[in-house]
This record gives structure tokens, sequence and C-alpha cells, in this order.
């Protein structure tokens, strides 16, 4: 049971919350419902022994009668009475309902002090103030000599309640002063409204704030622009509040905090529950890289549906099938395939053909390939080979005059997508300026767009598709483009992908941080594993099977956490 225990009134359906436990948001709309269950008054049994709220009213008004005879509080205006309509749910007997200038000696918003860098006094700001509690981290100084302007009223008590009034983000979020700052000097600046409450107790009041009732609300009353949106001082002076007797807010108190404890508790067992499985998986996915035996994949497949039943795994094994492949490990080699060395004879035959016909220009020779640049083993038959070797253009693009609108397109770094070219980005060129492009330039069905400029954009790749053929497209000086010989572009996109790649784009690419580059010489320099062409062709049928896998194991764990949530609906609208 996530919610046992005989102290109060659990409707029937939280006991079956455990079976939503697993649902994404399941334990945050948990700790939603006890604080709603909480404010209707329905977390705990009333005692009919316990004074009625009306009763505690008289007292407060009572105290407050008394500080404004003794100066201490300013006589406040009365409040309007509330009505029907404004109540937004019914209370139990004995509640009541309440505007909370009605029970508070003071509400009132901080001011701007004079800062100081360094004083002995601080400012609370709402960067100070979290759900947890006061931080006081990133208080600044206030300038002692102008303490002396601030009535004795703004100093902060340990009890108030301090509510952030201003900024996206942090608009509605609430702290209590702790006892460690009682006997200190201690002031809220403008973006911090101070709540001191009267006979009622400041753990309730805090808990109140946090019920999702109080901060649905908070947008909607709040004012200003979207870059600074505000919850005004009397917004807050006339908010209604739920009262119920003082004994019972002490009953309440002691609930929630014994319940969200247990929610911490699944919390964390959740959070270990996951990185264990997490753990596993990477440790089996890395035995599987360095275990040719395969003996990994038996312990991947006992445990298949609870390794993947959480999508990082999934990523992870998507990025070992793409790895498996490129050294070599995901199909099995067929002795009949003429070796890569064969292949490579037809490739540079292919590249003097066109180079004696003027189609492209003859490269220079490419280093060899030093024992000390090859990141791991191949399978035989294989071979390492750089990019340049198996390639008839290597080129960045260039910088296209642009137009609004025109017949042809220019491919950018933001139309290279993994999943495949999107156009929609793709700005459009002076066909008058195309006239300077050589043939060479024009995209063709089967070439390689990689991404060479942009953090987060850099090492993407695709191919161009079937549908551009015959038509007149370039890329601009942000892609590289590729064109292999007798490679199967496919093989040539997945080792891109492959984790090697990847993992040594940033390392290699160039220039500061806003805009790292893949330089044209680093792109032809690159080493790949070459293997024979219809070896090429497995590994890519081989890849594109698993990756099906793998958009299906996606869609199962949606669909579970789908149904999950689904069932986490149904039992939070029996409530």
């Amino acid at each position: 049971m996530l919610l046992p225990g005989k102290a109060g009134k659990i409707p029937p359906s939280i006991r079956y919350f455990d079976t939503a436990f697993a649902a994404p948001d399941g334990i945050a709309r948990l700790r939603e419902l006890i604080l709603t269950l909480a404010m209707q008054g329905k977390l705990v049994e009333q005692d009919p022994k316990d004074p009625p709220a009306s009763e505690l009213l008289k007292e407060i008004e009572a105290e407050k009668k008394r500080l404004v005879k003794e100066g201490k509080i300013k006589k406040p205006k009365p409040l309007p009475p509330i009505k029907p309509e404004e109540m937004p749910y019914d209370l139990p007997p004995g509640w009541e309902w309440v505007r909370l200038g009605d029970i508070c000696s003071y509400i009132q918003r901080g001011k701007g002090p004079k800062y100081v860098d360094v004083s002995t006094h601080q400012v609370i700001s709402q960067k100070c103030v979290r759900w947890h509690g006061l931080d006081l981290g990133p208080a600044r100084y206030i300038d002692p000599a102008s303490l002396m302007k601030y009535e004795s009223i703004r100093f902060l008590r340990v009890g108030d309640l301090l509510w952030n009034s201003t900024g996206t983000g942090t608009i509605g979020r609430a702290c209590l002063v702790p006892q460690e700052l009682e006997d200190t000097e201690i002031v809220a600046d403008s973006h911090v409204t101070v709540i001191r409450p009267i006979e009622v107790s400041s753990v309730f009041f805090w808990r109140w704030i946090q019920s999702p009732t109080v901060q649905n609300e908070i947008e909607g009353s709040a004012s200003g622009t979207t870059n600074q949106i505000e919850l005004n001082t009397s917004t807050v002076i006339k908010h209604l509040m739920p009262l119920p007797p003082l004994p019972e807010q002490h009953r309440i108190v002691a609930r929630i905090d014994q319940l969200m404890a247990r929610c911490d508790a699944l919390e964390k067992l959740r959070r270990q529950r996951e990185e264990k499985r997490l753990a596993v998986h990477a440790a089996a996915i890395r035995q599987l890289l360095h275990a040719p035996e395969g003996s990994t994949w038996d312990f991947i497949g006992q445990h298949f549906r609870e390794l993947y039943t959480v999508k990082e795994n999934v990523a992870e094994l998507r990025k070992a099938i793409l790895q498996l492949a490129v050294m070599g490990r995901l199909v099995p080699q067929d002795p009949n395939d003429p070796p890569a060395s064969e292949l490579l004879k037809e490739i540079e035959a292919e590249k003097k053909r066109l180079v004696k016909e003027g189609k492209i220009k003859k490269t220079k020779p490419l280093p060899p390939i030093k024992p000390e640049e090859v990141p791991y083993d191949l399978p035989p038959r294989w071979e390492w080979v750089r990019l340049g070797e198996i390639c008839s253009y290597i080129q960045r693009g260039k910088g296209p005059k642009y137009v609004d609108v025109s017949t042809h397109r220019v491919i950018s770094q933001k139309c290279v997508r993994w999943y495949g070219l999107d156009l929609e980005p793709a700005r459009y060129i002076d066909p008058a300026s195309l006239a300077k492009y050589e043939p060479i330039r024009f995209l063709r069905v089967g070439d390689l767009l990689w991404n060479s400029t942009g953090t987060g954009t850099i090492g993407r790749a695709c191919l161009v598709p079937q549908e551009l053929k015959d038509t007149e497209i370039v890329a601009d000086s942000h892609v590289t483009v590729i064109r292999p010989i007798e490679v199967s572009s496919v093989f040539l996109w997945r080792w891109i992908q492959s984790p090697t790649v990847q993992n040594e784009i940033e390392g290699s690419a160039s220039g500061t941080t806003n805009q790292i580059e893949l330089n044209t010489s680093t792109a032809i320099n690159h080493l790949m594993p070459l293997p024979s062409l219809s070896e090429q062709q497995r590994i890519v049928a081989r890849i594109d099977q698993l990756m099906v896998l793998c958009d299906t194991l996606e869609y199962q764990i949606d669909a579970a956490t789908d149904k999950q949530t689904e069932l986490l609906n149904a039992v939070m609208a029996q409530v």
C-alpha cells in the first residue's frame, strides 16, 4: 500500500496507487493528491472535540486588536465578505473559508535595499526562497546604515512565510524563516512577500501554498508582462484559504510529513532501480563490444524484457548495434566474398577513369595509415582506409547569393537531419549565380551530406534522396558533400552514426566553442573500416532490421507509459 495507516479517511482509490507507481509522473501526482486531500479536509479525521475554526477566528481577531492597541501593527482595512461563488469546494464541518488578511498580522512585499559588497546583514531575494527551505547562498548584503530606515515590523521572524511574488519559474515558490535565524536582522527584497500568520500553523500555511489549487491559481491571478509577472500584495491579502481548527492543522501537517517521507522513499527506490537497470545494461554492452564470442548476447536475451523498459537502454542498444556493425561483428563474414583489397583496386581504377575523362581532379596521395591510428582490430579481409581513398568528391559547399524566392534551393546544416533531408529550412539561391557553380558541386542521389559546423549540429549526416534526382540543388559552406565510389552510401551513413565516429568529431573539430568546424582535410583523412561491398549490403540490411526492433521497443515503452498514466488518471478521477 502506498498510503497505508489508520490516521484519516483515505479514499479507497488511494490503495491502488502502487499499481500506478510506474507512471512517469506518478509520485509527483501522488504528492499533489496528498496536498489536495489535506486542504479539502479528507486526509485526517475530524475530531468533534476540536473547537471549530470560527472560535479560532475570534482568537485571531482579539490578538489583532491587541497588537493594534499596542502600536505593533496598523489597523487593517475591512476585507470584502466571501461570496459563495468564490469558494472552490465545500469544506468539512468546523472549517471556514477565510481571506489571508483575516488571519495575518502582516502581509507585505519587501523593499529594494541599498546593497554593498560585504556586510553583517543579508537580504532575501526570490533566488533564496526554495521549496526545500531558505537558501542564503544567493543572498546579497545590505548597507547596515540603511537598516535604520526599516520599520521593526519588516525584519523577518522565525515562522514568517516567504512567498515569491515575481518571475516566471520562481513566482509562487515559498518557504519558512527557520529557527536558526532567530535574533538576526534580516530583511526581504521587493520580489518576496512576507506573510506573518496569527494563531495558525506556519507549516500548514506553507503546505497550503504548495497545494495544486493555489499553485494553479497563481498564474491566473498574477499580473504584468510575460518577462516579469507579479503577484500583487492586494491579491495575496484577499486570497481565499481553507481554515481548519488549530489541532487539526497540526494533525494534517504530521500526516503530510509522514506521507511525503514515503513519497521520498518511493522516489529513492525508483531512482535506485533505474540506476541499476542502466548500469547492468551498460556493463552488458561494454562486455558485448569486447567479447567476440558473443556470450553477452545470451545475457541480454535472458533479461531482455527487464533491460528494455527504459528508452535510455534502447538508445544505448542502437549505438551498440552500429558499433558492432563497423567492427565487423554484426553479421558473419562470408569466405566467398572478395576481400576489401579487391574493392579498393576497383575504386582506384574508377578514380583514374574519372580523372582521365576530366570529371574529377587528380588528388594528392594520402598518408599511409599508421598502426597507432587504428582504433580497433578488423576481421580478416576488411581494410582500414582514409575516406578520401574511396570517394570521388569530398568538399564543403560554398556561400551562395540568396534571394527571397527562386526555383533552386540551398542545403544548410538545419536541413541535414539524422532521419533524412528536411527541405523546409532551406533558403533560395539566385538562379543566375548557379552559372558560377562547377557541375561537380550539384548534389546527386546517394551523396552523403555531413554537417561540418555548429555545436549541436556538427557531425549530423543524411543522404540525398531519390526524389531530388535531376534537380539543381547545392549545399552551403556549413555542409560537407561526400560522394563515394563503389561503396554503399547507406553503409557510409551508418558508419558516420557509429559511436567511434561521433565521439571523435568533437575532438577533431576546430574553432571557437561558438562555431566549431570539421575541416575538409580532416574528413578526407578520416579512417574508415571497409568490408567487401556484399558484406556492406548485408550489414546495412541487418542494421535496418535491428533498428526496427529498437523502434518497436520504444513504441512498447511509450504504450506502457501511456497505459500507466491512463490508470493513474482513472484512479485520480475517483478522488
